[in-house]
């Protein structure tokens, strides 16, 4: 089992008594705003979300991580690799991403689980370059790219909903670690 510690936080691989908590992130409108077409997701959704994210673990040897909190044990949300099948324009690549519950925001908690993420991709898995897709005007996740030392690449519109997204880089030559 793939499992990441940091400072503050664990990351791992998902089970069943995390989807309670994750449809609870999924279904506060303030955290789905960015997402997607900005729609919440109810519980039956977040289990097919879990279930994919697990096959992709089985498939690629990654996927996304559900975060906890070290010290209460807490689920934050989640982060990780996934293949940004739907925006055909970046194929191949790997992205990293993250969603974490708004009771979690603005203590570092995203952008230390990204950075986990990242340095995983990089340097345990071996990857080249990783993508991060962020929707034009969601600052957060745009101060989340800066501090991982992406660069912006191009932006492009999202074939499933017409929003405008904005697509950083980093590759291994450039990563600080």
């Amino acid at each position: 089992m793939t499992e990441i510690h940091t400072p503050r936080l664990l990351l791992r691989r998902w089970d069943e008594d995390d989807l309670p908590a994750l449809a609870d992130i999924n279904a506060d409108p303030d955290v789905m705003r960015w997402t997607g077409d900005g729609s919440v997701l109810d519980l039956e959704r977040t289990a097919d979300d879990i279930e994919r994210w697990e096959e992709e673990w089985d498939e690629e040897g990654f996927g996304l991580f559900a975060v906890e909190l070290l010290g209460s044990g807490e689920l934050a949300g989640f982060t990780g690799l996934t293949v940004p099948e739907y925006l055909p324009e970046v194929l191949p690549a790997v992205a990293v991403e993250w969603r974490l519950g708004r009771q979690f925001w603005g203590q570092g908690y995203a952008s230390e689980a990204a950075q986990a993420s990242l340095e995983f991709a990089l340097q345990d898995r071996g990857l080249d370059r990783v993508l991060a897709i962020a929707r034009v005007g969601d600052s957060a996740s745009e101060n989340i790219i800066r501090k991982l030392g992406m660069v912006p690449e191009k932006v492009t519109t999202d074939p499933r909903n017409g929003n405008r997204l904005a697509v950083h880089s980093i590759d291994l030559t450039e990563y600080a670690g």
